[in-house]
């Protein structure tokens, strides 16, 4: 049996197009001979679909589609296995189940729900979903297929230190002696998840000497990024079928090739260990791009300051949407240098991006004219400085208006860590597109860019960080070196070590520490009115990471 696998491009609660791609998929499987096609996790509905799955209306929504899906496979001699969420039994005292649907020949022949709910960092699902009660195979076309979707592949006990759930649905269904373990996902990305991703079940088909198919889900929706990295793996865990990451697409795979101890004579080229800075970068261009068009729009805006921040959001923006639906907009004040507006140019330049030049001077200088008769007898302060970038802010938002495009706010996780940010200023925007990368990650990933030829001026590179809201002025006047405070702040926020284990493990002096932590508490009420972060690391800051705004706790 010839088996599609589709890695599709959904949108949250958009059934026509989510069953237009499918029907694409169908179509090209039955061109090629396949007899079935696998989609994933949630692929006729979108992940996630979050409390749209508490309206009833949504879920009937999801009946229709399903039942739409089986008069296509009416029409052609292609089954189809697919991800979906319906009505939950009244007793279940949840609204919805999240199921594996086998459509074929007109008809619903099976369907299996999902065990294992993740309910950490970014997964709601036991919110929203009641968990299946049991597995069981289903025969098809002479195989016994072990359905099982996304998480139910993730308890394995020997290739985890530490299980999450109490049972392991994969060992359970293998001791039913199934013949091929299909499993449809909607995994997010991180960095490296996608290597882990596939060592996880090479394990799983190892140690059960059973061929594995795994069809993930690829896009953003929202702060989540999802790369696809869709692949095949015989009992052996070999790789013989292997989807590109970061792209709709489609590949097949034969059983008799997943069963043969034998291998095929056209073997995937084994994935070299990735370029790390390649894949982040992918994945930040697929999330900026489905980020802007899944909500409606094709241009965006960039405020560009002269320094690295702006310049790499800049870079992603034009590789995400073309050079042609990007403005840039360069903001300078008193206090900005020659060089910074300079080096914005050339950068827009070099992306082919239009440049335009809006001096806050004037309107500034209004503000503080305003603001005199009740500012007099204080001297100039962070009041003033925030003052200009809430400007520019404003700025922004009217051109956003005026153009209908999205502002890409352009801070860095240190930045929001600490809250070296100005809220209504340069927090503003619709996607905080590089919210998820430390400030040394920044360089990294900016001299990636670079590896070729200047992109990124160098003199943006070489400049020392600086804000320029007063004269003279560094990031280092009120932060540690970044190359200091990123070690702590990967520690505390992303690893969630306590400030003890930080100045026990990594030496750190404990003033500094103390003092970093505490910034990093202070500025939760700036973290929770913010964008929407694209989420590429363990711990981002959104909905996977909820702490209170009025507490006092250093832990």
């Amino acid at each position: 049996m010839k088996i599609a696998l589709a890695q599709t491009n959904p949108t949250v609660g958009d059934f026509a197009a989510n069953h237009r791609q499918i029907e694409t998929a169908v179509q090209r499987a039955a061109a090629a001979g396949a007899r079935l096609v696998v989609l994933p996790e949630l692929a006729i509905v979108g992940y996630p679909p979050a409390d749209l799955l508490s309206k009833p209306s949504f879920l009937a929504h999801c009946q229709r589609a399903v039942a739409a899906l089986q008069h296509l496979t009416a029409q052609f001699p292609v089954a189809i296995l697919a991800g979906a969420a319906l009505p939950a039994p009244a007793a279940s005292g949840k609204p919805a189940i999240n199921v594996a649907v086998l459509l074929d020949k007109g008809q619903k022949i099976f369907q299996q729900q999902k065990m294992l709910l993740p309910f950490y960092d970014v997964f709601d699902e036991q919110r929203y979903f009641a968990p299946a009660a049991a597995q069981h195979i289903f025969e098809f076309e002479g195989e016994r297929l072990a359905i099982t979707i996304c998480e139910d592949a993730w308890n394995d006990k020997d290739f985890w230190p530490h299980q999450l759930y109490p049972i392991d649905p994969i060992e359970r269904i293998a001791a039913e002696k199934p013949t091929l373990l299909l499993n449809i996902s909607a995994s997010p990305y991180g960095v490296g998840k996608p290597v882990m991703r596939m060592r996880m079940l090479q394990a799983v088909s190892v140690r059960h000497q059973l061929p594995v198919v795994l069809v993930n889900q690829v896009g953003g929706n929202d702060s989540l990024i999802f790369d696809g990295s869709s692949f095949a793996l015989n009992r052996a865990g070999i790789s013989i079928a292997q989807a590109p990451a970061f792209q709709e697409d489609i590949v097949f795979v034969d059983t008799a090739d997943l069963h043969s101890d034998h291998l095929p004579t056209a073997l995937p080229e084994p994935d070299p260990e990735p370029d790390s800075e390649s894949e982040l970068f992918s994945a930040l261009v697929l999330g900026t791009r489905d980020y802007v068009r899944k909500t409606g729009f094709r241009r965006a805006l960039v405020g560009l300051s002269g320094g690295i921040d702006s310049a790499l959001v800049a870079v992603i923006a034009a590789q995400a949407l073309g050079a042609e639906n990007i403005l840039a907009i360069g903001m300078p004040s008193q206090y900005s240098s020659t060089g910074s507006v300079e080096d914005s140019r050339q950068l827009a330049e070099n992306l082919g991006i239009r440049f335009e030049i809006l001096p806050i001077g004037p309107i500034f200088h209004q503000f503080t004219s305003t603001l005199e008769p009740l500012f007099t007898g204080f001297a100039p302060d962070l009041t003033e400085e925030n003052l200009q970038s809430r400007i520019r802010g404003t700025l922004l938002m009217a051109l956003s208006n005026k153009f209908s495009s999205l502002v890409l706010t352009t801070g860095n996780k240190s930045e929001m860590s600490v809250g070296y940010c100005t809220l209504y200023g340069d927090m503003v925007g619709a996607l905080a597109v590089i919210g998820d990368l430390l400030k040394t990650r920044v360089y990294e990933l900016c001299r990636w860019i670079n590896r070729d030829r200047a992109i990124i001026p160098e003199a943006i590179l070489a400049k020392a960080p600086s804000a320029e809201l007063r004269p003279d002025q560094k990031d280092s006047d009120s932060l540690p070196p970044y190359e200091i405070l990123d070690p702590i702040l990967a520690a505390y926020v992303e690893r969630g070590e306590s400030t003890e284990e930080i100045i026990t493990r990594h030496s750190f002096a404990r003033p500094l520490v103390e003092s970093v932590v505490a910034l990093v508490e202070r500025s939760e009420y700036k973290r929770q009115q913010a964008a929407p972060v694209l989420k590429v690391t363990p711990k981002s800051f959104g909905s996977g990471r909820r702490f209170p705004i009025a507490a006092r706790c250093q832990v």
